[in-house]
């Protein structure tokens, strides 16, 4: 931790105990206050914050500051409990604004591109995300918001875009609709700007051949302002954050050590500046390292590896923990597959079971795939499964984000 940055949480602090209900109890629980935290060390005594908790303070309990000074409030989906309202000042807007410009900066976007925007908008921090930080940037903005493919391909072509903000899913949708239609000489598009999920390294190559464009990873969740507080540049050897707004730990999911560089667990996040909605020690469940190491592109900005996956994406069966990031690294080697796959997990006459649903190829014709993959499963995450292969395009395509884990067992 930097001396400036420990002078900003000490300022957060102060702030937090003073103006939230939600961190002076939770500071008051744990013994302390604000003026007990002296030092970087001290730092490590504050208690972390979670998403359940963030849902207790349903509809404004994580409020920093008088409601008069909020302009904006986004939310998360809800769709596990209660929605999770984040509360934004103009200044919270003003500085998500400027890291989304950063991130476009940083991958080599200009005010010269046209960027077509397809996440969705509204209470969804997302589309109006990329579009403040285009617009921040002097970028020209498409304001597409998700599906309606057949008006997306349009735009691209006449408004010629030449940067594609998506999901991974509704990008390789796209790809792939391009494909069919044949119209790759008719569209423009230089980058493709890509987030709010995990995504492994075929359906990377799907998209990136098929549209012919340069990839780029963005980060941010609805809780730590939203999309665009981390980016991958044109080295992609990580994604650069931006350690004067936030400040990152990685920790051991299970016992909540604080790990060293360059070690994976779970990414925690304190932001430094945040008004309507602070968050201070905040586990986000995704799971990375902070690289040690320097970035050849020579920007002062650290880096934190691809997200490979979340706490909470893991599901056991037969007492093994398997997460669909093992399963991309499983596929990824294995000629012939596809980069679409289901888990489909049930319990029948006692047993847990486990089948992998897994696309061909168009041109894959191997009938020894279903046993090759059951196979190197068995090597690499130790159980057997059932493998059932099957033609191209025949698993679901989504405009949003893609469910790869069907569990059908009782809870």
């Amino acid at each position: 931790m930097r001396s400036e940055q420990f002078a900003s949480i000490k300022a957060l602090l102060e702030r937090v105990f003073a103006n939230s209900p939600f961190y002076r109890r939770k500071f008051g629980e744990a013994g302390l206050t604000a003026e007990s935290i002296k030092s970087p060390e001290d730092f490590l005594k504050i208690p972390y914050s979670d998403k359940e908790e963030l849902r207790l303070a349903y509809p404004l309990g994580l409020l920093s500051v008088d409601q008069d000074e909020i302009i904006r409030i986004h939310s998360s989906s809800g769709t596990t409990g209660s929605p999770v309202i984040i509360p934004y000042t103009r200044q919270d807007v003003e500085d998500w604004t400027e890291m989304f410009a950063r991130c476009y900066e940083i991958a080599g976007i200009t005010k010269k591109d046209v960027i077509q925007i397809t996440p969705g908008y509204g209470l969804w921090t997302a589309g109006i995300g990329f579009q403040a930080g285009a617009e921040k940037l002097g970028a020209m903005a498409v304001p597409m918001g998700p599906g309606n493919t057949e008006k997306q391909l349009q735009m691209m072509i006449d408004l010629k875009s030449t940067v594609l903000c998506a999901t991974s899913s509704y990008a390789l949708l796209l790809s792939e609709e391009v494909e069919r239609r044949g119209i790759k000489d008719k569209i423009h598009l230089k980058k493709g700007v890509i987030g709010s999920e995990r995504w492994g390294d075929l359906m990377r190559k799907r998209i990136r051949e098929g549209l012919d464009i340069e990839l780029f990873d963005i980060y941010g969740l609805t809780e730590i302002y939203g999309p665009g507080i981390a980016i991958d540049c044109e080295h992609h050897k990580g994604m650069h954050f931006f350690d004067d707004f936030l400040y990152f730990e990685i920790i051991d999911c299970n016992t909540g050590e604080v790990l060293p560089d360059g070690e994976f667990g779970e990414l925690v996040v304190t932001t430094l500046r945040k008004e309507g909605a602070p968050l201070v020690r905040y586990r986000t469940h995704d799971l990375t390292r902070i690289i040690p190491e320097k970035c050849p592109c020579g920007r002062s900005y650290p880096m934190i590896d691809r997200i490979i996956g979340r706490t909470d994406d893991m599901v056991k069966v037969k007492g093994v923990n398997i997460y669909p990031g093992q399963v991309d690294s499983i596929l990824k080697d294995i000629p012939g597959v596809s980069s679409e796959y289901q888990i489909v997990i049930d319990h029948r006459n006692g047993k847990d079971t486990l089948t992998l649903r897994v696309e061909k190829e168009p041109d894959c014709d191997r009938s020894d795939l279903d046993s090759m993959i059951m196979d190197c499963f068995k090597k690499k995450i130790g159980i057997k499964i059932h493998v059932e292969p099957v033609a191209f395009g025949q698993l679901p395509r989504s405009e949003k984000k893609s469910k790869r884990v069907l569990d059908y067992r009782v809870k």
